[in-house]
């Protein structure tokens, strides 16, 4: 048995002892409640699970499990434990399905298995559930709506999600700004922040600021490149460029150096030729070209002065002539400083001119980072 499917086993026996859902998986994670839905449903059908559903009281029909026929003989609770209330959400039965919707009201821990019902096989349970959301869903904390929305969104792929996601939408792009950006910023699911964005941009909730602030702040890639271009949109540099070129994100800082262009701030690009992002030293490249400047000969002096910034010798492999750059690259493998160093080799292996002998000397140099690259250049 797989990792995911033992923690996926003891979810189930988890719920079953009674603990609350955040306790029984990571709430945060969409998939988890689509597969406690599945788990519940299977365990029960293959007789590894009887979950005790007494407390539906008002349900009549003969034959149902662990169900009475007499209001008598039904236990009644003010309100069911939620667990009890997630495991009859996820019953195999549609009518206890059905029932258990009727307690889900005002219960936010449970909304997002509302959603998960929302797109149910069973026409009754699908339209209860999508009634619950329509009422719950304007009024939900941002904590709440954190966790239920990525939920919906996922589950938009299904024959029958689409209705929820219709509503969702619905609301974020009608409802309180506020929601949207309590989205992107604090729900943890990439994909959700992915459709919080579209929704702030099409509302025009942020300035070029703003935006920027996003792209610096956001680990998804596509967050980071739609609202880096975004904010190099709004043609508001004095703001927006300082918050890029300060990003842990090459892309980002890519971004950044490419609005360096539009602001007429070409100059600026030239310490970026030495960024650790492969793509901001061709944008700083690009936009130093741009200005009417050269970036080789920038490499070049660089390389050959007595302080080599240290990727200044993979820059130098990146545009440079093999013809030309090669010797000064061989002499930078025994450079001083090893990162510069092993930039040399990087250099040399896009050149196409790393020779086997040198590479194989290499393999015992003290810097790791040599090593690595010489072992690269061999296998490449």
């Amino acid at each position: 048995m797989t990792h995911e499917a033992e923690s996926r086993k003891a979810a189930v026996r988890r719920l079953e002892r009674g603990l609350p859902l955040y306790r029984v998986m990571d709430v945060t994670r969409p998939k988890a409640w689509a597969d406690l839905d599945e788990d519940v449903r299977q365990a029960v059908r293959h007789g590894a699970l009887a979950p005790f559903h007494g407390w539906l009281t008002g349900i009549h029909g003969p034959g149902w499990r662990g169900l009475r026929d007499r209001a008598a003989d039904r236990v009644r609770e003010e309100a069911p434990t939620e667990a009890r209330l997630a495991l009859a959400l996820c019953d195999p039965d549609g009518r206890i399905r059905q029932a258990a919707l009727s307690c889900a009201a005002g219960r936010p821990e449970v909304l997002p298995l509302v959603a998960v019902r929302a797109a149910d096989w069973a026409a009754p349970v699908r339209a209860r559930a999508l009634h619950l959301l329509r009422e719950a869903l304007p009024g939900a904390s941002a904590r709440t709506l954190a966790v239920t929305a990525p939920v919906i969104l996922r589950l938009d792929r299904r024959l029958r999600g689409g209705a929820a996601a219709e509503l969702l939408d619905g609301l974020l792009r009608g409802g309180d700004p506020a929601r949207v950006k309590a989205l992107l910023s604090d729900c943890r699911d990439g994909p959700t922040r992915r459709a919080a964005l579209s929704v702030a941009l099409d509302r025009g909730l942020y300035d070029g600021l703003g935006l920027a602030l996003v792209a610096a702040g956001d680990h998804d890639p596509v967050v980071q490149e739609r609202a880096a271009s975004a904010a190099v949109a709004a043609d508001e540099p004095d703001a927006t460029v300082p918050v890029l070129l300060g990003a842990r994100f090459g892309r980002v800082r890519a971004a950044g150096v490419t609005a360096l262009r539009g602001a007429g701030r070409h100059a600026e690009a030239e310490p970026y030729l030495y960024d650790r992002s492969g793509r901001t030293r061709a944008c700083a490249r690009w936009v130093l070209r741009q200005g009417g400047g050269d970036p080789l000969l920038v490499y070049r002096t660089a390389c050959a002065g007595p302080d080599v910034p240290v990727r200044a010798p993979l820059g130098l492999g990146e545009c440079g002539a093999r013809s030309v750059d090669v010797p000064l690259l061989r002499e930078l493998t025994g450079h001083r400083n090893g990162r510069v160093r092993a930039s040399a080799v990087a250099g040399l292996r896009l050149l196409d001119a790393a020779e086997p002998r040198r590479m194989k000397a290499l393999l015992d140099d003290p810097e790791p980072a040599v090593v690595r690259e010489a072992r690269r250049a061999l296998w490449s």
